[in-house]
């Protein structure tokens, strides 16, 4: 009896063994924590799609003339004028004899400039012009090198909201970044460091931030439309709201920095009312304060406000037929006719309205 139950207690005991065995064998891989897994095999993608390739063929067409713009700090070569290691802005080629194009804020301390290509190229550059009022300035580089093509120009007087947008440049010092967007708005009024305010701006909602500054905005053909200035951000980084000087002003502009060094500021020896007044007042035009002694203004007999009175005197209302609301409307039919030439003002004084010819004058040398 005893012999019996040891053969039966000794074969249960073996099968046990063996069904413990036959688990432990039998384990899936998956569940072994320290088993390397095998690569996955790689989905393959159909073809890009024709909006892909377009944006893809501008950023190689274009990036390479695109550079960042950097500005030694004269109180500390290591650092950019805002204290960061670093800091930039952008710039573009302009033309074949090395002339590169910026906004004035970035160059504005004065302090010695390099710039890099999207090759990793440094060169030294010298400052050949500002326009304050336009927040633009012109570099050239002083080493002769095999340049990269100029950016294509292309024109904002047609311009449509809705259209799409591009922007290259160094935001935060990330060299070779291209944003995309929409162009938001057009005709806004964007006030400079040089006290005045740069007509028919574009919006854009392309990503701007700062180290943005200077570099282009493109339309759809990769065409330059624009010069990146300015966000709107409570936080300092991009809002989805972005400026940018219009290209038709840049090339206005541009080839006199090259030619002089400067650009004439025109006007007819005014001070104007701000807007503000003007919309109290339920004045639709320029409201003249004051005349210059010895302007074109006061030549013309051109009269301020009566302070003693406080009775309105003149008001602008039209440059050659074309309607004037607001000074940015007057100023900007003065640059595009430019110091030296004569324009006829169309002038309301109380009840009467009449036309006079005056002659425009560059106001920073008079």
């Amino acid at each position: 009896m005893n012999r019996r139950y040891a053969i039966a207690a000794a074969a249960f005991a073996a099968l046990l063994l063996a069904v413990t065995a036959a688990k432990i064998l039998h384990v899936p891989m998956l569940h072994v924590p320290w088993a390397a897994p095998s690569a996955r095999a790689v989905e393959q993608r159909g073809p890009l799609s024709d909006g892909e390739k377009a944006t893809i063929e501008i950023f190689e067409r274009v990036s390479p003339s695109v550079v960042q713009v950097a500005v030694k700090s004269a109180a500390n070569p290591l650092m950019g004028e805002e204290g960061q290691a670093g800091s930039s802005g952008t710039g573009f080629v302009w033309d074949r004899d090395g002339h590169l194009v910026t906004n004035n804020h970035v160059v504005a301390s004065g302090g010695e400039m390099a710039v890099r290509f999207a090759s990793g190229e440094v060169a030294q550059v010298d400052l050949v012009g500002t326009a304050p009022n336009y927040d633009l300035a012109v570099l050239r580089i002083r080493s002769v090198r095999e340049l990269p093509p100029p950016v294509a120009l292309g024109s904002s007087s047609d311009l449509k909201v809705g259209q799409s947008a591009f922007a290259i440049g160094n935001p935060f010092g990330l060299d070779q970044s291209m944003t995309s967007g929409i162009i938001s708005a057009l005709k806004r009024r964007l006030p400079t460091h040089g006290g005045r305010e740069i007509a028919n701006v574009i919006q854009t909602d392309a990503a701007i931030n700062p180290g943005n500054s200077g570099g282009p905005l493109l339309d759809s053909a990769g065409r330059l439309i624009g010069v990146t200035t300015a966000i709107i951000s409570p936080s300092g980084s991009n809002a989805g709201i972005g400026f940018a000087v219009p290209v038709d002003v840049v090339n206005r502009i541009v080839p006199e920095l090259i030619r002089n060094g400067r650009v004439p500021t025109p006007g007819i020896g005014i001070v104007a009312a701000g807007e503000d007044v003007s919309t109290r007042l339920g004045v639709e035009g320029v409201i003249v304060v004051r005349t210059a002694p010895g302007s074109p203004a006061e030549r013309a007999g051109i009269r301020g406000v009566n302070f003693s009175t406080g009775a309105v005197g003149d008001i602008i209302t039209a440059v050659e037929g074309k309607p004037v609301r607001r000074l940015s409307d007057l100023t900007d039919a003065l640059e595009q006719a430019g110091a030296g030439k004569t324009v006829r003002l169309t002038v309301k004084r109380g009840s009467d309205t009449r036309d006079v010819n005056i002659g425009i004058i560059d106001i920073d040398r008079s």
